[in-house]
């Protein structure tokens, strides 16, 4: 039964049935679970993925990196585009054009074809993730308590879709074939369109639209493909070969562009002013430490379980499982953290011990057991895992209340954005040997997360809660 107090009571709070709040949490939640899950389910297909299709290693990063800089690029249009022509069509027409990319990397034969629909697939999850939590946020706008619990179980959704990645991936390679990782998203994407048709209202058109930044959306998209580009190429032609200089210098001037587009435009996508406060510069800083290394790792790692330690595709998932398992304890308990000693403490521990990880791991030897790896693997999780919610949480306290969904959105941007780097020197450090390339990767992970982690300890301040 719907209960409603009497129209022009303040804050009036609409109680729907469960079975309608449970329907609503899930469409949404549906839209978050595919993003993330083709964050992480492809890694573990990699090794059968290059078989089949002739791919080396340069191959292999951009069918990661295509979908992640797809992806990262195209997220703050996404939420844009919900905001001007209603975010139930958004994520409709996203998860469309999701499931449609996905049949045809199922269906790919050929590299070029597989990057390109990745890239599509991309494209389709930046319409996605924005409008979904848009569509949460209306559903239960004048019910905060049960919107908190809301976004809590969407939240919960995505982090086991992308913990769970590796080990379904593992288990359907194995039995199925490489191509079933991309299939399984054409049932997901049926149910969510038809549950958002029947359980999701379409969000209100703003009164005032401002005008989509293309200029600054077309230089964003340039200087990251032109700058992961160069990275990859790196593996297997050096870093004088001209194609990379090229690809440097084209993003450098694209990058140079984009700032002075973003300065001057009314309406920027990437609001610079933000940057000018020390919180929200340090939180994105670490994030794109965090991201670059992390994602770095879980290609690296993938690769090496199965080429150098020939495991097989279920057992490389199995292997990711502590790992995984170690990220969802530690996000947990830094929420508790925080909320009783501000973020700053969660966040410069946790990247300590997550330097202190990639250290060890950067001792990685030929004949290096997966249990010795595995302990050391494990600070990893357990330090990020700890930082990352204290980092959002310093995000969102330190800028105004009217600013807090553009500040989320640059903070993923750039977090996806390392990934997709990270991606890219990771597998080109590969091309020095696989073990000589992980002790290489490794060492300046430990020194990229050490300086996050001193950035954090100087820069974030629990007194910092100047939101209005």
């Amino acid at each position: 039964m719907t209960t409603r107090y009497p129209v022009g009571m303040p804050d009036t709070i609409v109680f729907k049935p469960r079975a309608a709040y449970a329907a609503t949490v899930a469409a949404t939640s549906l839209g978050f679970v595919v993003v993330q899950l083709d964050v992480s389910i492809v890694n573990v297909a990699l090794n059968r993925i290059g078989a089949a299709l002739s791919m080396g290693i340069g191959g292999l990063q951009w069918v990661v990196d295509a979908y992640t800089l797809a992806f990262a690029s195209l997220l703050l249009a996404g939420g844009a585009l919900g905001d001007r022509i209603g975010a139930r069509r958004v994520f409709v027409g996203g998860m469309a054009l999701f499931s449609i990319a996905s049949l045809v990397c199922g269906l790919a034969q050929s590299p070029w074809v597989l990057i390109a629909a990745r890239a599509v697939q991309g494209a389709g999850a930046a319409l996605l993730m924005p409008c979904s939590l848009a569509l949460l946020n209306r559903a239960y706008a004048s019910d905060k308590p049960r919107r908190a619990r809301a976004v809590g179980l969407w939240t919960a959704a995505g982090g086991i879709a992308l913990s769970a990645g590796p080990v379904l991936g593992g288990f359907m390679v194995a039995s199925l074939g490489w191509a079933s990782i991309f299939l399984v998203n054409l049932p997901i994407g049926a149910l969510a369109i038809w549950m958002a048709y029947r359980f999701l209202e379409e969000t209100p058109l703003k009164a005032e639209r401002p005008p989509i930044d293309w200029a600054g959306q077309g230089l964003v998209v340039l200087t990251l493909f032109s700058l992961t580009g160069a990275f990859i190429e790196t593996g297997s032609s050096g870093w004088t070969s001209m194609l990379v200089i090229g690809g440097l210098v084209v993003a450098a001037v694209a990058g140079s562009l984009f700032l002075l587009v973003e300065s001057r435009t009314k309406a920027p996508m990437f609001p610079l002013k933000l940057f000018a406060s020390r919180v929200p510069a340090a939180t994105s800083l670490v994030g794109l430490a965090v991201n670059l290394t992390l994602y770095g790792t879980i290609f690296m790692l993938s690769l090496y379980f199965q080429q150098e330690r020939h495991f097989s595709p279920e057992m490389t998932g199995l292997a990711f499982l502590p790992f995984m398992a170690a990220v969802t304890v530690s996000n947990i308990a830094a929420g508790r953290i925080a909320a009783t000693y501000g973020p700053r403490l969660p966040m410069a521990i946790g990247l300590l011990v997550g330097a202190a990880g990639f250290g060890l791991m950067a001792l990685i030897q030929p004949d290096t057991s997966y249990l010795s790896l595995l302990w050391r693997l494990l600070f990893l999780p357990v330090g990020i895992g700890l930082a990352v919610p204290a980092m959002t949480t310093a995000l969102l306290s330190s800028v105004p209340t009217a600013m807090s969904g553009t500040a989320s959105g640059v903070l993923n941007t750039v977090r996806q954005s390392g990934g997709a780097i990270g991606v890219a020197l990771f597998g080109s450090a590969l091309a020095l040997g696989t073990i000589q390339g992980m002790q290489l990767a490794f060492l300046a992970s430990a020194l990229a997360v050490a300086v996050s982690a001193l950035c954090a300890f100087l820069f974030i301040r629990d007194a910092d809660h100047s939101a209005a």
